[in-house]
């Protein structure tokens, strides 16, 4: 038998089945290590510029040296110091031995392992915000292509009045675009935690300019803006608040919230046979019944859905429980929380991009079902244009009364065709009633056409100009 680790030792599905590599990446070993490496290169650079006792020569051995990390080497010192931030120090001084003695000059360890996490995190959500965008797109497309095709519409998933295919995937939409908001602001918001100490006083940085504040307040911001944010935590104890990472897991719960609604309706519709996603040529829906065509992809997105969802409660509870200026159980539930929250939220996506590519409508279908439930909700109608031919509303109200519990008989005890309309047309009473204008479904949809429409126009097009560099994505999805 091989001993291959690969095959022996547990793998994420999050990354081997759903996530996107470019995902996966940002939440890897290089991307978090070299990012540390970026901070403690322009805290020096910083450092250095506000009249620290730093040469170029280091600033320069450093910056050659950013991504070259040895894995090896690393893992043996944080064996020896069983502290992980020490370990990197070491390994970054190793390939940088002039500027030794100034890496993590003044910082505490979540001068790093914070301010990464930031940066990560607000590239993990532009990603998400992109991908998002090309769900809103997709579900666009569909919306618009069938705006005006009829459709049964559900309430407590009993036939209600009609709505039209277009109109209910615009509802879809709308949940992923009022996502999408949320994330935007999350973005424009997102907090640095800037360059703080130990307990978040500053003491280190103080000491280090010889008591002088505004220089401190100057390393902070240029440290900050070194990495594009706009904004610095106001107060910190060591960690930045445990509550941005409630939000930002809070945001994802959201959109793997408007995800599962979307699928459970798709899965509903597949029973229906009236919309299916993809189905490929040689795809198996079932290893006993060969007939079956599951929505797999669906169902994948309700069960990574719940998986997002159950995982907000876990920053919320880190984030209760930090004490004072700050204690290390948060550490290894966020290594798996927030990592997991995006990997999964990316693969929803991703999945949601290939199944919207392909859906599949059954528009004879829809129209079987809705002329079976047509007659019934055109009744109003007919009463209406029998009375307009001269006949007694509550007389022509009690026939129709009649003939629909007749006629309900027939479908829900005998499974015949719903005969209402024909027992209405053999009635002299409504021999005057154009029953093909009073039968068209589409004078039963209201304005959900416009409402289509008006919505593609106004919410949907301005989301695609914006992100219009991430609409044209094909997804070949993982088994």
């Amino acid at each position: 038998m091989a001993n291959d680790s690969k095959t022996r030792n547990y793998v994420s599905p999050l990354v081997e089945r759903n996530a996107s590599p470019e995902m996966a990446e940002l939440f890897g070993p290089q991307k978090k290590f070299s990012t540390w490496r970026r901070l403690w290169l322009e805290l020096a650079k910083a450092q250095k510029k506000l009249g620290l006792p730093i040469k170029q020569g280091q600033i320069n051995q450093m910056a050659r040296h950013l991504d070259d990390i040895n894995f090896k080497k690393a893992a043996v010192y944080e064996k020896k110091f069983r502290h992980d931030v020490v370990a990197h120090i070491h390994t970054f001084a190793n390939v940088a031995p002039k500027a030794a003695p100034i890496i993590h000059l003044g910082a505490t360890s979540c001068f790093v392992g914070d301010n990464a996490d930031l940066i990560i995190m607000r590239q993990a959500l532009q990603m998400t915000a992109g991908k998002l965008a090309a769900v809103i797109n997709l579900l666009g497309k569909f919306a618009k292509k069938h705006h005006d095709l009829p459709t049964l519409g559900y309430t407590h998933f009993q036939p209600a009045q009609l709505t039209t295919v277009g109109k209910r995937a615009a509802m879809w939409c709308y949940e992923f675009v009022l996502d999408l908001q949320e994330i935007e602001h999350r973005l424009e918001t997102l907090l640095f935690r800037g360059v703080k100490g130990t307990t978040g006083t500053q003491a280190s940085f103080l000491a280090l300019f010889e008591g002088r504040q505004s220089k401190v307040k100057q390393l902070d911001k240029a440290v900050a803006a070194a990495f594009g944010f706009k904004k610095i935590c106001a107060v910190t104890g060591q960690t930045y608040q445990r509550k941005i990472d409630t939000l930002v897991v809070n945001c994802l719960a959201s959109v793997a919230q408007s995800a599962h609604k979307l699928c459970n309706d798709m899965r509903l519709l597949a029973n229906l046979k009236e919309v299916e996603e993809p189905f490929e040529k040689s795809q198996v829906g079932s290893s006993a019944m060969a007939y079956k065509r599951n929505p797999m992809r669906s169902e994948r997105v309700t069960a990574l859905s719940r998986l997002v969802l159950s995982l907000t409660s876990s920053p919320q509870m880190t984030a209760s429980e930090q004490w004072f200026e700050r204690t290390l159980d948060d550490s290894a539930n966020r290594r798996v929380v927030i990592p997991e929250a995006f990997l999964a939220v990316d693969g929803i996506l991703q999945i949601l991009v290939n199944v919207l590519d392909g859906l599949v409508v059954y528009p004879k279908v829809i129209a079987a079902h809705v002329e079976a439930e047509l007659p019934f909700m055109a009744t109003e109608n007919i009463l209406m244009a029998g009375v307009k031919a001269g006949g007694n509303r509550q007389e022509l109200h009690e026939k129709i009364r009649l003939n629909s519990h007749a006629a309900a008989a027939q479908v829900k005890k005998f499974r015949k065709p719903n005969d209402l309309i024909n027992r209405l047309r053999a009635d002299i009473a409504f021999r005057k009633v154009n029953f093909e204008k009073v039968l068209n479904p589409k004078n039963y949809v209201g304005r959900a056409p416009q409402q289509v429409d008006e919505f593609i126009r106004g919410i949907v097009t301005p989301i695609r100009r914006k992100y219009r560099k991430e609409l044209n994505r094909k997804v070949e999805l993982n088994v």
